[in-house]
This record gives structure tokens, C-alpha cells and sequence, in this order.
């Protein structure tokens, strides 16, 4: 169940003209992070993605394809965004298996000094 998704930051509609279909204020901006999930923990990266699409045209954007005036605003974006900290959850059947392996080694210690 090891599974990675990105989920989302920042939405933010642009006023620049679309390299495909030419149309104005309808391209969005999204930004995204990363979440990482297994069946014992859950995790925010720092690692973020940003696409472009055509709300019009129904195309996503790719920054090959950026203007210079659309890499202005997508910087601008970037600058004001404002990122979740890198962090990690554990779930309760990890604390469950580091609860149960401190007790086992609790109790080879207490054997290995004979007092059980």
C-alpha cells in the first residue's frame, strides 16, 4: 500500500494570453505537494509541482511552451506560496510495533542481568 499523491496548494486563475488557443483569462495555475502513505506512517515532502492548463482549450500547458510573460506570473506565484512543512505521522500500528519492541528488549536486558 505504498502509495504517493500530490495534493493541492494553490489554485490561481492568470491573465495570460494561452500558447494553443490564444484565449484570455482562462488558463489556472495549480500548485501542488506531495503526501507519501504506507500502512505505517504518512509523510509531507517538500517536493511541489506546478501545472498549467486551459480551462478553453482543456490542455495542459507545459513549460516548454511558457511565454516569458506567463514564467513571470508562475514565479510571482511561487514566491507567495506557502508550503506545508516537511512532516512525518506515524499510524497506531507503527507505535504499536515500537511500543512492543521496547518491551522485548526491556525484558532480554532484565534476563541478560538475571533479575527475571
Amino acid at each position: 500500500m505504498n502509495s504517493s499523491r500530490f495534493f493541492t496548494l494553490k489554485e490561481a486563475r492568470i491573465g495570460n494570453n494561452c500558447p494553443e488557443c490564444y484565449s484570455n483569462d482562462s488558463l489556472e495555475l495549480t500548485f501542488k505537494q506531495k503526501l507519501i502513505e504506507t500502512k505505517l506512517y504518512k509523510a509531507i515532502t517538500d517536493e511541489t509541482v506546478c501545472q498549467l492548463r486551459c480551462l478553453n482549450c482543456e490542455v495542459q500547458i507545459f513549460p516548454i511552451r511558457w511565454t516569458n510573460d506567463i514564467e513571470r506570473v508562475v514565479d510571482y506565484h511561487k514566491r507567495g506560496l506557502k508550503t506545508k512543512p516537511k512532516s512525518t505521522k506515524l499510524k497506531p500500528i507503527a507505535l504499536g510495533l515500537v511500543v512492543f519492541g521496547v518491551i522485548v528488549l526491556i525484558v532480554i536486558v532484565l534476563f541478560a542481568l538475571g533479575i527475571l
